[in-house]
């Protein structure tokens, strides 16, 4: 199942950068894990997006727990359990395990 991560910065942006390097981290052991598929920055900057793949609402979580922005209280999270149904042609299939 696909999950849609989305990041509200709680805290000033020169609070938030002073945990980015930890935060980069976590996302690259996601990746590296086959968890995460895309993610970056909002647009204007006020958080950030996740697209996850996982078995369950709780792995995500669990995930979510360990990033150092959630750690440090400079971000919120919202999860959003994704089932997609129609794609553009070429698109890769994310949802395939």
């Amino acid at each position: 199942m696909l999950f849609l991560i989305l990041l509200d910065y709680l805290r000033p942006l020169s609070e938030v950068d002073t945990h980015m390097e930890a935060h980069r981290a976590f996302l690259n052991r996601h990746y590296a894990a086959g968890h995460f598929l895309l993610s970056g920055r909002k647009s204007p900057r006020t958080g950030g997006v996740i697209l996850a793949r996982a078995n369950t609402l709780d792995e995500v979580t669990q995930w979510i727990s360990e990033d150092p922005f959630r750690q440090a209280g400079v971000a919120s999270y919202q999860i959003i359990a994704w089932e997609p149904t129609m794609a553009a042609e070429g698109m890769p299939d994310f949802s395939a395990q």
